[in-house]
Parts: C-alpha cells; sequence; structure tokens
C-alpha cells in the first residue's frame, strides 16, 4: 500500500494534481495490466498490512493477551498502517487530506481485506501459532508463511482491482 509520489520527472507538473506514471501504460480505465504491475501494487499493500499485523501479533503476544483481541489489534493495525501508507504518498502528489483520505480507502480496502483475511486465516488455523511466543520460531514462521500466502492470493485480487481502473489504478493517478 505504500504509494510514494514518483519524482523521476521534475518538469512534468501536477496537472491539477494527476500525474501519469510513465512505463505503466494506461491503467485508469479498462484494459489489460501485467502481473508485474499487480504484483507490485500488492507488495505496497503488502508492506503497509505486514507492519500493522506483524506489529499487532507482537504486541498481544508480548502482553500475554488472549487470541481474538490480539487477531483484532493486528488487523486494525494492519489496515491503519497500509491506509497511512497509501495516503502519505497521496498528500505528497498535493491531493488535501479529505480527498486523499476518501481516495486511500477506496484504493486499499478490498485489497487489505483480502489479505487480512488470508493471513488471519492461516494464522488461526495452524496449529499452535496463535498460542506461539515471540521467541517461537512457530511464531515468526506461520507469521511469515500467511503474508506470503497472502500476497499470493491477493495478487489476481489487486490485477483485476487495476484492470478495471479501480483499487491501485486510482493511486496511480497521483503519481507521477
Amino acid at each position: 500500500m505504500q504509494h510514494q509520489a514518483h519524482h523521476e520527472h521534475p518538469a512534468a507538473g501536477h496537472h491539477e494534481g494527476r500525474g501519469h506514471h510513465e512505463g505503466h501504460g494506461d491503467h485508469h480505465g479498462h484494459g489489460p495490466v501485467s502481473w508485474a504491475m499487480a504484483a507490485k501494487a500488492t507488495l505496497h499493500c503488502l508492506t503497509g498490512c505486514a507492519i500493522g499485523e506483524v506489529l499487532g501479533m507482537a504486541i498481544g503476544t508480548a502482553l500475554g493477551w488472549p487470541n481474538a483481541p490480539t487477531m483484532i489489534l493486528a488487523i486494525a493495525l494492519a489496515f491503519t498502517f497500509g491506509y497511512a501508507l497509501t495516503l502519505r504518498g497521496i498528500l505528497t502528489a498535493g491531493v488535501g487530506f479529505r480527498t486523499a483520505f476518501r481516495i486511500a480507502l477506496a484504493a486499499d480496502t478490498l485489497s487489505i481485506a483480502v489479505m487480512e483475511l488470508i493471513d488471519n486465516g492461516v494464522i488461526a488455523l495452524w496449529p499452535g501459532a496463535m498460542d506461539a511466543h515471540l521467541a517461537d520460531a512457530l511464531f515468526w514462521g506461520a507469521l511469515a508463511a500467511s503474508l506470503a500466502l497472502a500476497f499470493v492470493v491477493t495478487t489476481p485480487v489487486n490485477k483485476w482491482m487495476i484492470g478495471r481502473g479501480k483499487g491501485h489504478a486510482v493511486v496511480h493517478r497521483y503519481h507521477h
């Protein structure tokens, strides 16, 4: 979800807050989207989700919280960090906060939700993972495997959304 405004072309203006991603083709409407583009969008999303997920699981586990509150904290932080990283890039492009916030919600909600469903589903179903401690290899191994699987499952979702001018395609309109 991390979307930083690209400044490779300093001579290019914002065009009322909107720039075009050189070399990415037209991803603002319907059309073919490369798997590389979808993977890059998913990796951005995974960055924010992973920060929040790891932080939430680590905090809940370190504090000895039960599984449900730990998972709720991890999910809340995943959404928070995912949206925050997207917001940072959009705000850098000169978009006002209210508009940037709406764009981040529209662009990332489905991607984060799918990622969190897969990630937390793996953790919940992996025998012993929810009861593992921070010092246990199982804690970190299950978390890494769940994030990797979430990436694999969410990439086609992002490819589909970008191809329809939704999701990360909306965010790319503000990059230049």
